[in-house]
């Protein structure tokens, strides 16, 4: 299993690697600066409440289905024609819930026009999430990496010919960007439903109604918890949107910063998408989980950090490089939004690893305390601190979760810490940003600093063995 989680996740690494980044920094990125901070600002605001509802999508069926698939694999060609036609009736639930929601949280008629559109697509993503999780059940782990950036490759595509084609004399507008999405996710869909099809044995759409029941009451702790992780995760942009008077303004400045953590996201991500099935397996087969569990953090928790002291360190230089439009706090926010990255990365671990456990009731309470905290942490921090604070009350929000689940984790399992490996912990993030400290201070060159730190820093960690690249070769040719 190790070599098939590590294996895997090279291939799906290497992949988003070559697309997700420039697809954030550049085609997103640039977007940006074309509509303004605050047209893009209104398009984030609407995109981050049309995931509220989600819940009304999914109710926990991609990870109910992940871990049951991977478990049972005979189970695909069993359930998937129903759950497809469950999956298409939730889309249109979801569609009416939001658009009423929309309209009684105020939106303008341009606004709900979006609205409806990026609701759309995301039952569009809904719908390719659902066959990703069929096609990770079964271990079919390189057409689900090519599915995971398919989309993001036909965006770049398509908004590289709006932006740079010449193909109209009109400024660009954030319409088209959406537009966009829909022709992209759509491909997608159909290049995911014919390999599960195929797999699948799928004949035609068959709607169950008792069975249908029945899935969404063993879902429903799964879709507890996607709604409260939704919440604490998307309700920031909202509240910045509706209590400041300028709120579109600071959502877009604060998009502008996540816009960077989500780039970062999106390759941790990875990670929970392996993770889920392998981990499932693993418990149902009683194997020992130590090994993937300090292999799988040590990887994640590395890159993180070094990603985030660089943006801490030289967050001025990587802002003004990519946006003409910034506020006084933007480096700042930037700052913080991407030490949330750590925390989130610890949490594709230690969260997937109690996901695929079934302490459900767990993650429950705990994202039920992290909303309420979220909410509260926002209504102190905005008025004081605008959209900073919204990124200050995610970070304290999401370093709690992720220190819980690490302590539960570690109870649960049983894993045995040892002071060998937290002096090694301890000494990485000393030394990283001791390094980012030291070129940042002695390279007149931003980007060649950046270069000598990510150099050094992954050097560093290959040295005193936080990423185990020596183990990891070893596991690959012979297990």
């Amino acid at each position: 299993m190790q070599k098939k989680f590590i294996t895997n996740l090279l291939f799906l690494l290497v992949l988003n690697f070559l697309i997700k980044p420039f697809y954030i920094l550049g085609i997103d990125a640039e977007i940006i600066n074309r509509v303004g901070a605050e047209s893009y600002g209104l398009y984030f605001s609407l995109f981050n409440f049309s995931f509220l509802f989600n819940i009304f999508i999914d109710i926990g069926i991609n990870n109910f289905n992940t871990k049951n698939i991977a478990q049972n694999e005979h189970l695909l060609s069993k359930y998937f024609s129903k759950l497809f036609s469950l999956k298409l009736l939730l889309i249109v639930v979801y569609l009416l819930f939001t658009l009423l929601a929309g309209f009684v949280w105020g939106y303008s008629d341009y606004a709900l026009k979006l609205l409806l559109i990026l609701s759309f697509n995301q039952g569009l993503v809904a719908v390719v999430l659902y066959l990703r999780s069929n096609l990770s059940g079964v271990q079919m782990f390189v057409k689900d990496s090519v599915v995971s950036v398919l989309d993001r490759f036909l965006m770049i595509a398509i908004c590289s010919v709006l932006l740079w084609g010449n193909v109209t004399n009109k400024p660009f507008e954030i319409e088209w960007f959406v537009y966009a999405q829909t022709l992209s996710y759509s491909i997608t869909l159909l290049v995911a439903l014919w390999w599960v099809w195929k797999k699948a044995e799928f004949v035609k759409i068959k709607f169950n109604r008792l069975f249908s029941l029945a899935i969404i009451k063993q879902s429903l702790p799964y879709a507890l918890l996607i709604l409260l992780m939704t919440f604490y995760y998307r309700s920031d942009t909202i509240m910045l949107e509706k209590m400041l008077t300028d709120g579109n303004k600071q959502v877009g400045y604060y998009a502008q910063a996540y816009r960077f953590f989500e780039a970062g996201n999106m390759v941790a991500y990875l990670f929970s998408v392996l993770l889920l099935p392998i981990f499932s397996k693993m418990i149902k087969a009683n194997q020992s989980l130590v090994g993937i569990v300090e292999i799988s953090f040590k990887m994640i928790f590395s890159g993180a950090l070094i990603v985030s002291v660089l943006c801490f360190q030289f967050g001025d230089e990587i802002m003004h490089w990519r946006y003409t439009d910034l506020s006084s706090q933007s480096v700042h926010l930037f700052s913080v939004l991407m030490f949330c990255f750590v925390c989130i990365s610890t949490t594709y671990i230690f969260g997937t690893l109690l996901t695929a456990n079934g302490n459900l009731k767990f993650l429950n309470v705990l994202a039920g305390f992290a909303v309420l905290i979220n909410i509260g942490l926002n209504l102190v921090f905005i008025p004081k601190w605008q959209a900073l604070g919204s990124a200050v009350a995610s970070l304290i929000t999401q370093l709690l979760v992720s220190v819980v689940q690490v302590l539960f984790a570690n109870k649960t399992f049983q894993f045995k810490p040892s002071l060998k490996g937290g002096v090694q912990f301890v000494g990485f993030v000393m030394g990283v940003f001791l390094i980012a400290y030291i070129t940042h201070l002695y390279f007149v060159s931003w980007t060649l600093a950046i270069l000598v730190f990510v150099t050094l820093s992954f050097l560093f960690a290959f040295s005193i063995h936080m990423i185990p690249i020596r183990k990891m070769i070893q596991i690959i040719k012979n297990e």
